[in-house]
C-alpha cells in the first residue's frame, strides 16, 4: 500500500511494534509512515525480550501495554492495510485480545509441561539399560 491510496479518515488494520490495531488514518501519510488513530485492539502486544523470544531469564523482560483508545501512533506504511469491516468497541477488543494472548500462553505452558513429561519417560527408556 502506498501513501497516495491512504486518505485521512480511512479505516485500517495496522501493526505497531508487536501489537495489531484497528484504526483510522489521522493525518495525510508521508512517504514512509502514516499517523494512525487507534480505535480498537486486534492482537495484544507480545511480552518479553523480542531479541530472546521464549526466554524468561533475560536482563529486561518487557511488559508491553496496548496502545490507548484514540492514541495516535506513527506506523510504517508496510504495516498498514485497508479495513472495511466493523470496528469493535475499544474496551471489549482490548479484553478479547488480552484473553486470547493469555489463552495462547496457557496452552503453550500445558504443552511444555506435557512435553517434559514425555521427554522424562524417554530419558528413562533411553538410559535405564
Amino acid at each position: 500500500m502506498n501513501a497516495v491510496s491512504l486518505q485521512v479518515g480511512d479505516q485500517v488494520i495496522a501493526e505497531y511494534k508487536t501489537g495489531v490495531y484497528y484504526g483510522e488514518i489521522a493525518e495525510q501519510p508521508g512517504a514512509m509512515k502514516a499517523a494512525v488513530r487507534i480505535l480498537a485492539v486486534r492482537e495484544h502486544p507480545t511480552q518479553g525480550d523480542l531479541h530472546n523470544p521464549m526466554e524468561a531469564d533475560v536482563a529486561y523482560f518487557h511488559q508491553r501495554r496496548a496502545l490507548a483508545h484514540l492514541e495516535i501512533a506513527l506506523m510504517p506504511l508496510a504495516t498498514i492495510k485497508p479495513y472495511g469491516g466493523v470496528v469493535p468497541e475499544y474496551q471489549e477488543s482490548l479484553k478479547r485480545a488480552l484473553m486470547t494472548q493469555m489463552s495462547k500462553l496457557s496452552n503453550l505452558e500445558a504443552w511444555a509441561k506435557r512435553s517434559l513429561q514425555e521427554l522424562e519417560q524417554l530419558q528413562a527408556d533411553y538410559f535405564s539399560k
